[in-house]
């Protein structure tokens, strides 16, 4: 039991680990990057504020509806609205209404903003997609650059296993006095040469395989590895298209130039709004509205009342009239009543035209104009930086690839030398130092190779990006 508990801990251990060392590709990391990089989320939620705004523009134009009611005391004297009574006493009042209000004229002002945040939302769209395709090359240039780290890595080992093998075999010969101590000397140095060029190398790789993770906004790199793809140059490769081609394409794709295009035509119409503060407002504006009053009194009928004294005679004998008053009586409105009886109706229309406003309406005007242009010089810069990018890539991509070739028929030709000159070595016929020469040129040929390799390698990828193709391995 004990021992059966034991092989699914193992079993367990042995799956997780599975699992934590599992290679990532290249199009793993770029999805990786884009759902987990914060910028992305907060220039969304920057998008999704624009669309927001553009939602609130909608509403703005509909007519505004607002509907009230109040419930209140009053002590003292007052005259009632509803009654145009005085009252002295406390006594209760309502008021009940509903109003809209909507404009009909204000200089366009509505409309442009409603199109000017359509353009803005459009703009913050396409901010997103700019956003992610740099994260999509800056991933794929640190991708490369952890394969060409591999790679060196893997050269710098070879060379320092190929000098301890001949340490071991020269120590063996200047042990049997066959070889001076020099040449084991020299040997030793260049052994020490090449466990730092190993160390440096390992440092490169940790370095590049940090940066990659930190794109990715992974934790931890400790148990991260990628997919390493057989990356090689065709026999004869040849770029397809020309920058000027590449350029037009990417000119009418590109979300940068896209959001930069639509930012000058959302300042256009911030000019028309800010000129539309100059025209005069047209509103229009009614409202329904009643009320009770505690105060509010209705006949209900009369009653007779008794003769009453109208004066004196000079005996000073009351005179009484002939006919006896006639007394209302009263009681409170209902509620229900007088809300019916104090309803009243409102329709006007309100005019508003500026003549003087602290030359707000001119100041705002040139404001706008300056933003106009300031978003015309944005579109024109990123225009012209793209335009730089994809001839500075096409032109490092040819030259990459003219180094390339050139580079690897100097490995051939090292190569060959180096092998001579090893086998010279091997029997006594070159001493130590012109061994090692040959030896570091080699090696450093090896190193150029790979460096043009994926130079031209990324390169390329980077012009098929800007023609629409995604960045694969």
């Amino acid at each position: 039991m004990k021992s059966g508990f034991i092989v699914l801990v193992c079993f367990l251990f042995l799956s997780f680990q599975g699992k934590a060392q599992e290679a990532w590709s290249l199009q793993k990391c770029i999805e990786y990057a884009l759902e987990n990089n914060i910028s992305v989320k907060q220039n969304e939620l920057n998008a999704d504020l624009a669309k927001e705004n553009y939602n609130q523009s909608i509403a703005n134009m509909a007519p505004t509806l607002n509907a009230g009611a109040s419930h209140s005391y009053n002590w003292g004297q007052r005259i009632d609205p509803f009654t145009n009574q005085f009252a002295t006493n406390r006594v209760r009042s309502n008021n009940l209404y509903i109003g809209s209000q909507v404009t009909l004229f204000s200089g366009l002002q509505l409309q442009n903003t409603l199109k000017q945040n359509s353009l803005n939302y459009m703009a913050g769209k396409y901010d997103v997609e700019k956003m992610k395709n740099d994260i999509v090359l800056n991933v794929a240039t640190a991708y490369l650059n952890v394969l060409f780290a591999q790679e060196l890595l893997t050269v710098a080992k070879t060379q320092k296993s190929i000098t301890e093998a001949q340490v071991t075999r020269t120590q063996k010969l200047v042990d049997a006095g066959t070889l001076p101590q020099g040449n084991l000397l020299d040997l030793q140095a260049q052994l020490a040469s090449d466990e730092l060029n190993e160390v440096n190398t390992q440092n490169q790789l940790d370095i590049a395989m940090l940066t990659l993770s930190q794109l990715m906004n992974i934790k931890t790199a400790s148990d991260f590895s990628i997919v390493r793809p057989d990356l090689e140059i065709p026999a004869n490769p040849v770029l397809a298209e020309n920058p000027e081609q590449i350029y037009q394409f990417a000119l009418s794709n590109q979300p940068s130039i896209k959001s930069a295009e639509t930012k000058v035509l959302s300042a256009e119409k911030g000019v028309k709004i800010a000129k539309g503060t100059a025209y005069p407002t047209i509103t229009m504006s009614g409202s329904i509205g009643t009320g009770y009053s505690g105060l509010s009194q209705k006949v209900v009928g009369y009653e007779q009342g008794t003769p009453g004294i109208i004066g004196y005679t000079a005996d000073t004998v009351p005179v009484y009239s002939i006919s006896s008053s006639i007394i209302p009586i009263t009681e409170k409105t209902p509620f229900g009543e007088q809300m019916k009886d104090n309803l009243n109706e409102n329709l006007g229309f309100n005019l508003n035209i500026p003549i003087f406003n602290g030359w707000q309406s001119h100041n705002a005007i040139s404001r706008a104009k300056i933003t106009k242009q300031n978003a015309e010089y944005t579109l024109q810069l990123s225009e012209q930086n793209l335009r730089q990018t994809i001839e500075q890539a096409y032109v490092d991509a040819q030259s990459a690839l003219k180094q390339f070739y050139a580079t690897k028929k100097t490995v051939e030709a090292l190569s060959q030398a180096f092998d001579y000159a090893e086998k010279r070595f091997n029997v006594g016929a070159l001493n130590s130092t012109d061994y090692n020469t040959a030896k570091n040129r080699f090696n450093n040929s090896q190193s150029d190779l790979l460096r043009n390799k994926y130079n031209y390698i990324f390169k390329s990828k980077v012009l098929d990006f800007y023609m629409g193709k995604p960045i694969t391995l």
